[in-house]
């Protein structure tokens, strides 16, 4: 939920938390033994930029992909010695019905006119949110032989966004 520390109640962070950070936890627990006990599998997590770049006005959810992030290095640091891949493939922004929304919102606040939400994207890299297909290539190529020496980690695909000052 959106929301600095003082406005998202208990219930609602305990809500968005039951739902993404304990569902990829659960379903980790559900499969790695399996795995394990086979010599071989992957997991893959996607999880979201604001774990890196923290937003107060997104607070639950950032400190949920930060801990997302720790997870997936911590299970993956030491699984792949059981031949199972654990990594995160880490998102910025990416067209979707849900930023568009976002930026619309956004461009009401900044400019008064919704349909101005394309001129928000100008500053991101090329101009625009990572397409859709690009994650999931990402998330093709984690999953290849290609990639069998990855596991650990956190493959962030923002187009350096981040890593802008």
């Amino acid at each position: 939920p959106g929301g600095d520390v003082l406005s998202v109640d208990e219930g609602r962070w305990r809500e968005a938390w039951d739902l993404k950070v304990f569902g990829y936890i659960n379903m980790t627990r559900l499969y790695l033994d399996a795995m394990t006990t086979r010599g071989d599998g992957i997991i893959i997590n996607v999880t979201g930029t604001a774990g890196e770049n923290p937003d107060p006005n997104y607070v639950a959810g950032s400190a949920g992909n930060a801990s997302l992030m720790a997870f997936t290095r911590a299970i993956g640091s030491t699984s792949i010695d059981s031949g199972v891949r654990v990594l995160a493939v880490n998102p910025g922004p990416v067209e979707t019905d849900r930023i568009t929304a976002l930026l619309k919102t956004w461009a009401e606040a900044e400019f008064g006119d919704r349909e101005r939400w394309r001129e928000l994207t100008k500053k991101w890299p090329m101009g625009r949110a990572a397409k859709a297909e690009e994650c999931a290539d990402l998330v093709v190529f984690a999953a290849s032989a290609r990639a069998s020496y990855i596991s650990g980690v956190v493959l962030t695909i923002d187009g350096g966004l981040g890593a802008r000052p």
